[in-house]
């Protein structure tokens, strides 16, 4: 555990996250999950933490494990075809997790993710934080198009909304 971090988390308020994600922001992003979801059979949610507290941040969880906690918590993993996908970004740790269902995950891979969150951690390093996202889910929008294109019309199984915690 380090003090550092502790500190980081610590000082990082919520208005900070407020102001980087501002209600406009956040209708943008819902938006492109919506414009994505027209185009394959996959869901698509985005989470933003300003910081972690009380037992995750001192039993000093990683963004990763935070990032499947929320997969799990929001019942992400529970889509018809196994197809769920989480933009997860920290802010404290300046950190961006994607985690994605077994069925998308076994065509994407490991490295066409990590690919995704470089992309979206140099908009996010030039303060371009929504537009690194909208980007970041286009791209994740891509791969499900590719490999579960939509037919028809399906369910819309999950919410589209952005969840600030």
């Amino acid at each position: 555990m380090s003090i550092k971090r502790i500190g980081k988390h610590l000082l990082e308020h919520g208005w900070r996250v407020r102001r980087i994600f501002p209600p406009e922001a956040l209708s943008v992003i819902e938006r492109a999950i919506k414009a994505g979801e027209q185009t394959h059979s996959g869901q698509v949610r985005f989470v933003v933490e300003g910081a972690l507290d009380g037992k995750p941040l001192f039993t000093n969880q990683s963004a990763r494990e935070r990032a499947l906690d929320i997969f799990s918590q929001l019942r992400i993993w529970d889509t018809a075809h196994n197809n769920g996908v989480l933009i997860y970004l920290l802010l404290a740790d300046r950190q961006v997790e994607i985690v994605a269902d077994r069925g998308i995950d076994a065509k994407v891979g490991a490295a066409g993710w990590e690919r995704i969150c470089k992309a979206m951690e140099t908009d996010f390093k030039a303060g371009n934080f929504a537009g690194g996202v909208v980007k970041g889910i286009q791209a994740v929008s891509q791969q499900l198009a590719a490999h579960f294109p939509k037919h028809g019309t399906g369910p819309n199984e999950l919410s589209d909304k952005p969840v600030v915690i």
